[in-house]
């Protein structure tokens, strides 16, 4: 039999600084990862909410021909009207 004035059994004390070890490191994996995730969705919604997109020659050609297709388009459109 173990005395009252006894300490606790050296297993259970490693097992108990065990297990607040692996509680303290899943939290700060947790708040680690919450920062990254809010540091990504932050950097997301700055770049969506800028609006600062870059016009390429492609897109400004492409717009260029639908104008003038829709133009030509009215422009026959009224040739057979007229007729």
């Amino acid at each position: 039999m173990h005395s009252p004035n006894a300490s606790p059994e050296p297993d259970r004390t490693e097992s108990r600084d065990e297990h607040r070890l692996g509680r303290m490191l899943f939290w700060i994996g947790f708040g680690v990862g919450l920062a990254a995730l809010g540091t990504v969705l932050g950097v997301a919604a700055i770049r969506f909410a800028s609006g600062d997109r870059r016009e390429d020659p492609t897109t400004n050609r492409i717009q260029e021909l639908i104008d003038e297709a829709n133009s030509l388009l009215k422009a026959l459109d009224e040739q057979r009207h007229s007729a």
